[in-house]
Order: C-alpha cells, then structure tokens, then sequence
C-alpha cells in the first residue's frame, strides 16, 4: 500500500480509502449495497490486512446503520493506526434544525455519531454540502470547538464549490480557527469538472482530495459497455442517478481506451481507471466502496500500476473536457507564469490554444 500526506498536515493516509455506502442497506441505500455485520467484519478485516487504514462513512449512510455496523465490527479496539472518517450537513429527520451547519446540529450530529461508532474522536470529520444560509463563520468556529473538545482531529468538506471553500479558509485564517485539510468530491475520467477550481485550490491552499465514487458508480468497472448497458445489473441500471451523465457517447469512447490499456496490461478495466485518477495531481485517495470481498480484492490492485506516459496521454486525450471561460484566455497568455495549481487544468492541455 502507498500513503500520502493529507493536505497542510501531518497524516498519512493510505491511497485507497474504504468506502461504507454498501454497509447496512436501509431505505434508498439498499439500491447500492445491503452488507450486514458479518460480511462487513470480513471486508473491513481484508481492507486492514491490505494496508488501508482509513474507513470512510457518513451519518446519512443508512440512516447511520452503517456508523453503527462499523462501531460494532470495530468494538472501541481499533488498532492506533486505524482512521475513521464522518460527515453531518445533510437532513437527517423532520425539523427546521435537522440539517445544515448550525452550531446547534454539527455538535448534535457529531455526538451522535461518536455514539454509533463507539469511538470518543473521529479522525476526519467533513461538511458534507454547503449551507448558504449559516454563517461560515459559526461553522468554523464549531468546528474548532470540537477539535478543541478532542471529539475531532482533522476537519474537511464535500462537494462544495471553489468559492465556498475559499470563503471557509479565509474565516478560518481571519479567526485562527483550524482549517479544512481536505475534501471529498467526484472526479473521474468520465467527470473531469474538478479540474476547473476543486484540484487547483487543493494545491494551491493544501487541501487534500479524497475521491467518492472513483468509479463512476460503476460505470468505469468494465461491466457497462454500448452493447449491454440496459441489460447489466447495478445501481446504475436500478435507478441510482449519481453521477449523471450527460454525454454516453463520450464515456463509451473512453471505455474503449480503458479496455484496450487494461487487454494490453492483462488488468481490469477498473483497475487502469482507478490507476489514472491515483495519478492525478491533487489527489490524495480514492474512497473505494465493495459489494463483496473480491470486488475489494480486485481494486487493490490498482494501487500497483503506474500507467505510461503514452496510456495516461491516451486517456486524457479521450476525456478532455472544454477549455473554459477564463481558461482559454489564459492557456493563449500567461503560461509562461503558471503555478503548480495552474497546471493541474492547463497541462491536459499545453500542446493547444485553447481554441
């Protein structure tokens, strides 16, 4: 297993993360996964053996059934380099104070899912969605207090907007309360956007990034393809609309690439996508989700590939998305006093105009 420092800190997290979205199985979470205690105590056991060494959830995750699951399997006796991270933000029952980032529900969530896990700390605790109503000053504050408290170690936020990141850093910076170390956000081949602003302020600010379903749902597993996409199982064709896509003619075109790499590299399809997205500048670790122990097995393996110049040109040449808006400007003038932020969008794209 390889490990990479999490953002502006001192941890060392490993490259796959294990995601606990299949844990449990209660209301519309039973679409991506129904995976009980028993099953759970072998995955999460395999995932340790392997090197992982941080286990992944959310207080939403079945109505925290999976919180609960993995404080059981877990049992207040995980071994001191073991990590576990959470999220609160999201509703969570019927009340005007059920979600959002109020003082009032992040302490409540927080303790609640101390509670769950049998834990007295969470290692990582993320926001996870923005609230354009609170303050950010209020939720960095109580952030701070809980860190403070020693319920948390490190904070970070999920799926929030380039300026709402940078309005949080700087009440965070203005106050001396802690910073986010990191976020968790989407980012594929199939959905690049995060290259855009979410990568470059990572680099920029030190903000490590933590990558949800690094497999598109399973749309990158190599089970989908032009020709069988109705007829194979999966979230996907259950209903689970997350991530959309917007242009299938384009996500069959990197498919193709990823299964000529992974024919010519004798290695799944997930394997080469979840290799390229490691290789990403940025990118701290992929949050890896598993149905069954040997879907788990198989995206280990990931970890061991270190694509080509030539493959990872190929795959970034069939997934480029435009150039936008203020970027083509300055791909045309000013690359010449480019940072390494800069270059997480623009080298995808230094042999063009931007045209």
């Amino acid at each position: 297993m390889e490990y990479r420092i999490l953002g502006n800190s001192g941890l060392l997290v490993s490259a796959l993360t294990l995601g606990t979205m299949t844990f449990g199985g209660k209301g519309k979470f039973a679409e991506v996964g129904t995976i009980g205690v028993k099953e759970t105590e072998t995955i999460i056991k395999h995932a340790l053996d392997s090197g992982i060494n941080l286990i992944d959830t959310a207080n939403i995750y079945s109505d925290g059934l999976s919180e609960e699951i993995i404080g059981e399997v877990l049992n207040g006796k995980r071994p001191n380099d073991v990590l576990i991270s959470t999220k609160a933000r999201m509703p969570v029952s019927e009340g005007v104070n059920n979600e959002g980032f109020s003082r009032l529900h992040i302490i409540r969530e927080c303790e609640k899912s101390l509670r769950r896990l049998r834990t007295d700390c969470i290692d990582i605790y993320y926001i996870h969605q923005w609230d354009g109503i609170t303050p950010v000053e209020e939720l960095m504050e109580t952030l701070d207090t809980l860190i403070r408290q020693g319920k948390i170690r490190y904070v970070g936020c999920s799926n929030f907007a380039g300026w709402q990141i940078m309005k949080c850093l700087m009440a965070s910076d203005r106050h001396n309360y802690q910073r986010f170390v990191t976020q968790q956000i989407h980012y594929t081949l199939e959905a690049r956007e995060a290259e855009y602003e979410l990568l470059p302020i990572g680099v920029d600010q030190g903000v490590g990034a933590l990558i949800w379903s690094p497999l598109a749902g399973g749309l990158l597993s190599g089970k989908y393809s032009r020709e069988n996409v109705s007829s194979t199982e999966g979230r996907f064709v259950n209903g689970w609309d997350e991530p959309p896509v917007y242009d299938f003619e384009r996500l069959w075109r990197i498919i193709d690439v990823l299964q000529e790499i992974a024919a010519e590299r004798n290695a799944s399809v997930a394997q080469i996508a979840l290799a390229w997205t490691l290789s990403r500048p940025g990118v701290t670790s992929l949050v890896v989700g598993t149905r069954n122990l040997s879907q788990l097995q198989s995206n280990l393996k990931c970890v061991e590939i270190k694509l080509t110049q030539d493959e990872l040109d190929k795959l970034n040449a069939v997934s480029q998305l435009p150039l936008l808006y203020p970027y083509w400007h300055q791909s045309r003038f000013v690359r010449s006093r480019m940072c390494d932020a800069d270059k997480v969008l623009m080298d995808s794209y230094k042999n063009k105009t931007g045209k």
